[in-house]
């Protein structure tokens, strides 16, 4: 079954460029999974520190088993307390439809 999650991120100040440095990393490497549908990654228009992340894979349960236990997400998931302010804020949807333009952002 199709997934989206939802993350959202309170970034400590003083470690955002950090936080950045790695999750683009993450991003970059997710790109190239088979099961990897598609992510934006959003910031909050009044606060620098906040961010959404947006995901879509073509099922929940490899995300579980296989793409949370790649090698390139333990350096990411090892920094998240030094990162957050607070936990991130996770939620799971099964999309029923998409639309969409390219973003120039």
């Amino acid at each position: 079954m199709s997934v989206t999650y939802l993350v959202g991120f309170k970034v400590k100040a003083e470690q955002h460029d950090r936080f950045r440095r790695l999750l683009d990393a993450v991003l970059d490497a997710m790109r190239e999974e088979e099961s990897f549908r598609n992510a934006t990654l959003h910031r909050h228009p009044d606060d620098p520190f906040s961010y959404l992340l947006h995901e879509s894979w073509a099922d929940h349960e490899e995300v579980l088993e296989v793409q949370l236990k790649r090698p390139y997400r333990a350096e990411w998931h090892a920094a998240l307390p030094e990162l957050l302010e607070q936990p991130r804020d996770i939620s799971m949807w099964v999309p029923i439809r998409a639309d969409g333009q390219i973003m120039n952002p």
